[in-house]
């Protein structure tokens, strides 16, 4: 008998699933479960987070879960509203994440806790909240299981606004994500006045996060520079926050070096690792460093590497695909979409020599950066304490609610020092 068919094995998926996942797939035997789950297994391993890497084609989704069986790791996979919503880049959907991973598991017989997230579902000015409503309703119907609300682009007061009214439509089982500060590298950096009213103004409304995600010091996409994340700015803000059971959501992971991460696992209260860019390259082939960051040949091209990746033909089909779109550098990541049917259609040893190269480097970054590895008999252990699909709260109401009325929220950001630096295209 598999551990898949074992009788302690079905009592984990009765008891762990969310109950939309079980009713989008009544006959699967994958374990997927709340983001909260996820969070609760590296605290209580301690100086460790969990991969949340962003499936934004099946070559990255396969790889992602066989390299966390491997390292017996709860792992977390995710699309970013930018990449995968309304407006997608990328033939992975918000809609569709969870069906996907969930069949892979079942073909791949993976075994390890998943959580699916719905990552920086952007609300960038008041007008997008009440289409949000619907849109987040719609998500979880589809099998999400925790999502990051994220208006971080509006101003404090607003930001807070947003996530108060949005929150009705997330389920309070979920995994939970806000965010404070754009994510736009050395400039507009967070801080703690800013994370503190934030957080402090949710829980005010009994509201209470899993994540926070902070502008600090980090980019999305291919790092132009050594500066990276600001590990002591990270702890300092943490912190502050320390009252309110928070822990951080280290966005923009891909290439920064091995060692800065190793610090914010050991050093920070970050349970959650962000990594995108990084895995589409390596899927494709394209030449990285050891901690994921493309290198550029002396004309500023990628360089392919010959017997990993995508075919050479194809390869060339891209590169001339995104050169008549003039898309350079960054902006290669349109290329998922309209490539996604002619990856899949290439010879089976091209697949998964593509799946393979995404396996190998996130087996590393679990067991030997994140220290992840064996966080999945954490979760197993906790659902089998709790016998539910959520293990609660990590904190309670501290903050006086008539204290964070509309009106008061409002005057309070006015008093804030705030340089949110300028506006760009930090999405995902």
């Amino acid at each position: 008998m598999t551990h898949s068919q074992s009788e302690e094995y079905r009592k984990l998926l009765d008891y762990g699933r969310p109950p939309n996942v079980k009713k989008c797939f009544p006959n699967s035997k994958a374990l997927i479960v709340s983001g909260k789950y996820i969070d609760r297994a590296m605290l209580a391993k301690g100086g460790c987070m969990t991969i949340a890497a962003n499936g934004r084609n099946a070559f990255v989704i396969k790889g992602t879960l066989a390299a966390a069986q491997r390292a017996n790791a709860a792992v977390i996979i995710e699309i970013a509203r930018s990449e995968g919503g309304t407006g997608a880049y990328c033939s992975t959907s918000l809609w569709n994440i969870a069906r996907q991973t969930d069949a892979y598991m079942n073909e791949m017989g993976i075994t390890i806790p998943v959580a699916i997230h719905a990552d920086h579902f952007g609300i960038k000015k008041p007008e997008d909240i009440e289409p949000a409503k619907t849109e987040i309703r719609s998500l979880f119907d589809a099998g999400i299981t925790s999502i990051a609300i994220d208006a971080s682009h509006m101003p404090d007061d607003q930001n807070l606004l947003a996530n108060l009214e949005l929150n009705p439509f997330v389920p309070e089982w979920a995994g939970l994500e806000t965010e404070v500060g754009e994510i736009k590298g050395k400039l507009g950096l967070s801080t703690p006045e800013e994370a503190l009213f934030l957080i402090q103004g949710l829980n005010a409304n009994d509201i209470f996060p899993d994540w926070i995600a902070l502008n600090n010091g980090t980019t999305h996409g291919i790092e132009q520079s050594d500066a990276g994340i600001n590990v002591a700015l990270t702890v300092q803000i943490h912190e502050a926050l320390a009252p309110y059971g928070i822990s951080g959501a280290q966005h923009g992971t891909s290439g920064n070096n091995s060692d800065r991460l190793r610090q914010i696992a050991k050093k920070t209260k970050t349970t959650k690792a962000n990594v995108a860019t990084a895995l589409q390259m390596i899927s494709w082939g394209v030449k990285v460093n050891d901690f994921g960051n493309a290198i550029m040949d002396e004309s500023g091209s990628f360089i392919k590497e010959a017997g990993k990746g995508v075919s050479r033909a194809t390869w060339e089909k891209m590169c001339a695909f995104a050169a008549a779109n003039n898309w350079q550098k960054g902006n290669f990541k349109n290329l998922n979409l309209p490539f996604e049917n002619i990856l899949t259609a290439q010879d089976a040893p091209i697949r998964e020599r593509m799946i393979k190269g995404v396996e190998d480097f996130v087996f590393t970054l679990l067991t030997d950066v994140f220290n992840t590895a064996d966080t999945a008999d954490l979760v197993k252990k906790q659902i089998f304490e709790t016998q539910s699909h959520t293990p609660g709260f990590k904190t309670k109401r501290i903050e006086q609610k008539n204290e964070w009325t509309r009106e008061k929220i409002i005057e309070k950001a006015s008093k804030i020092a705030v340089n949110k630096g300028p506006e760009g295209d930090f999405d995902d």
